[in-house]
């Protein structure tokens, strides 16, 4: 079947669940969906005012995938009718995440060009669904970052403003749903790198409950911390790539048991049904001082939507929320400095020889790591192994793991008030690119109010709010639930994004410059005026 313009437009910018029906329908091949995907990437993602979502473009396995999901279809019977509803439908994988046959580098020199001899447990299931993968997305160094500039191969620009920050770790995935480049992706967030990239770009992203979704074959940065996720355009997008990727796996210990099979009828029940009597709260501790104005704006703006929707809206206070930012400092970068003593130039990656002297294993592991890792991994391997060390363990590292049970019961406290809690997801819009690479702590403050989720491990959903006055870029709203409570997010989320669309007369990224020319893309504060 012929593609004209038109219809590789509604290809590339048509919901994952659109998609899926057309293509069960047959009234598009996912060959046809496939190849608009790839060549979206060609047109953008490349050159030095490229969004540089992707680090690796996957073409060959992808396409091939696709026929045999349209040979299925064609071929009819058994087979075609136990597809999966998501069959065909492209998606992106942030480059953590090991995928076999195809290079896994977690955006670091140390494992440039390195292969995974293994699948991660997520992509055993996106390749048994048949999801043609598009390939894998750039991020920060081993997640390590709030802006996909610590990206060994470069930073990943935002679609709604090139010179700006696509937000991170996970700016890569984020970009590459805005840029209409993948309807689908997968991140890992470990403080907010699902989340925080989806308020900047305008897209949804969620964090699932800890151990909702198997982190085998993720690499691990901080492993009591990180969580695979998904990124999407709609809420209802993301729940069925959640209950596709989700479940219990043996191969990760921390796996929970629970059933989280019931995520997509949550979304499309909460798009159609009504508010009524829901208790949202309001962290109290999550705004005011450091939150953009145009961010805050938009927050208010929602919360009259949803109390127009019968929602009982209430502040809560979180008191040990001030700290999660210093004890989160203290434990990620203290499982990082245990993580990352894997890469030491011996059994695969990255190995540097030392220039003179003896060839001892010590001086080529010093030397492998002083090459192949960036300043900010060193800067964290450094924070951290100073937190474990003798002397300090107690003071630092114990310490934060107390303040951490705190804000566990803070979340126990709120939730016995409410049903959800809300908040933005990020203080302020995307930032240029480099105004805060050589300011860690100012980069830091940008998960502020992501942290807190990752510390408690209870589930987060990020979904944009509107555009921020000053700037006419999107700014996001969190809604956080109970741990085990997915389903309650989605059905909350589609609700809210179903007030939102219908304020907007659309979807939010319908406005965005990621649709045009990449000449052109970048669009002033009045050019988007009215959309809020």
């Amino acid at each position: 079947m012929g593609t004209n313009d038109k219809q590789l437009s509604e290809l590339i910018t048509s919901s994952a669940s659109a998609l899926a029906a057309k293509l069960a329908a047959t009234e598009v091949s996912s060959e046809e969906v496939t190849q608009a995907h790839l060549d979206r990437i060609a047109e953008v993602d490349g050159g030095e005012r490229g969004v540089h979502a992707f680090l690796h473009v996957n073409t060959e396995e992808a396409l091939g995938v696709a026929r045999e999901v349209d040979a299925i279809r064609a071929a009819g019977g058994d087979d075609a009718a136990a597809l999966h509803p998501l069959a065909g439908v492209p998606i992106a994988i942030k480059d953590l995440i090991v995928t076999k046959g195809q290079p896994t580098t977690a955006g670091s020199r140390i494992l440039e060009g390195w292969m995974s001899p293994y699948d991660a447990t997520v992509i055993k299931k996106i390749r048994a669904a048949k999801l043609p993968i598009l390939g894998k997305t750039n991020l920060d160094e081993f997640a390590m970052g709030s802006s996909t500039e610590h990206s060994a191969f470069g930073p990943t620009r935002n679609p709604w403003d090139l010179d700006r920050i696509p937000g991170g770790s996970g700016g890569g995935s984020a970009a590459a749903v805005a840029a209409f480049e993948a309807p689908l992706a997968l991140g890992t967030d470990t403080g907010g790198s699902i989340r925080q990239p989806g308020a900047v770009t305008g897209t949804v992203g969620v964090k699932p409950t800890y151990g909702a979704v198997s982190r085998y074959g993720a690499i691990a940065m901080a492993s009591s911390l990180d969580q695979i996720g998904p990124v999407s355009r709609t809420v209802l997008d993301a729940a069925l790539l959640q209950e596709l990727v989700g479940g219990h796996d043996p191969y990760d210990s921390t796996s929970l048991t629970d059933s989280f099979d019931t995520l997509a009828a949550a979304a499309r029940a909460g798009a159609a049904g009504s508010l009524e009597g829901l208790r949202i709260g309001v962290v109290k501790e999550l705004g005011g001082e450091g939150y953009q104005a145009g961010v805050e704006a938009r927050f208010r703006d929602a919360l009259e939507l949803l109390k127009g929707a019968g929602a009982q809206v209430v502040e809560v206070s979180c008191p040990n929320f001030k700290y999660a930012l210093g004890a989160y400092y203290l434990i990620m970068p203290s499982e990082v400095s245990s993580n990352l003593a894997k890469f030491d130039g011996v059994r695969y990656g990255l190995r540097v020889l030392p220039q003179d002297g003896p060839m001892t294993i010590e001086r080529v592991m010093a030397a492998t790591r002083a090459a192949g890792f960036g300043d900010e991994a060193k800067r964290r391997i450094i924070l951290g192994t100073y937190a474990l060390s003798a002397g300090y363990y107690d003071a630092y590292y114990g310490s934060a793991q107390k303040v951490r049970t705190l804000i566990q019961r803070d979340f126990d406290a709120a939730f016995a008030q409410t049903d959800v809690l809300i908040s933005p997801t990020a203080p302020t819009t995307a930032f240029p690119l480099g105004e805060k690479l050589d300011d860690p702590l100012a980069m830091y403050l940008n998960d502020v109010a992501t942290i807190p989720a990752n510390l408690a491990g209870v589930p987060g959903l990020s979904l944009p709010s509107g555009l921020a006055d000053e700037d006419g870029l999107p700014a996001g709203l969190q809604i956080l639930a109970p741990a085990r409570e997915d389903a309650r997010l989605y059905r909350v989320g589609a609700a809210l994004e179903a007030l939102l669309e219908a304020q907007w007369g659309g979807p939010l990224l319908a406005k965005a410059p990621a649709l045009g020319a990449r000449a052109n893309v970048g669009q002033s504060a009045e050019t988007n005026a009215g959309v809020k």
